[in-house]
């Protein structure tokens, strides 16, 4: 059924885009070819003759429209295809040649500023939680049904975020010492 799409479920965090990328060229061996992304978690691919597809994925949360446009254009220059963005991921395309997967970025420090770009956007949700902790942790205020299984949950989003902070922090820690 050439040409028809199928959708797949599958979560990866923001420290995993190697293992995403990976995920999406095994997808195009396949025959699986990633169209627009446009939800978290969900893929849809369309099929086709099985092909060695590299996918890189790059963040970049914000930009102006002017310089949108010379960024895609660096990596059209480069024969990239920019499938779309989704949530600040900007996903790019662009076939093997010789088993050797292209890179986007030719040394560790892009690597680096594309992680830093990521510890900043997640720097708010991190804060979020302790914030309204520390606002609703008063002694005066009225008891509130259901509000210390929402300080549970408000936790747990903390204590997630946290590890992804801790794994970003270490893979811009490798990646300096290249």
């Amino acid at each position: 059924m050439e040409g028809s799409t199928i959708s797949k479920l599958k979560v990866f965090t923001a420290w995993q885009d190697d293992k995403e990328e990976e995920w999406l060229r095994e997808m195009s061996c396949r025959g699986l070819h990633l169209t627009l992304p446009l939800f978290p978690c969900v893929y849809t691919f369309i099929r086709g003759e099985p092909h060695d597809i590299a996918y890189r994925l790059d963040y970049i949360p914000r930009m102006p429209r002017d310089e949108r446009g010379n960024y895609l254009q660096v990596f059209r220059d480069a024969g990239w295809e920019h499938l779309g963005e989704m949530a600040g991921w900007q996903y790019f395309r662009k076939p093997v040649q010789a088993g050797e997967p292209p890179e986007i970025y030719t040394d560790p420090e892009s690597k680096v500023r594309k992680y830093l770009r990521l510890l900043g956007a997640l720097a708010v949700p991190f804060m979020t939680p302790i914030i309204i902790v520390a606002v609703t942790r008063t002694h005066d205020r009225p008891h509130l049904p259901g509000f210390e299984l929402f300080s549970i949950a408000l936790i747990l989003v903390y204590l997630f975020l946290t590890y992804g902070l801790v794994r970003i922090a270490w893979r811009i820690r490798q990646l300096r010492r290249l």
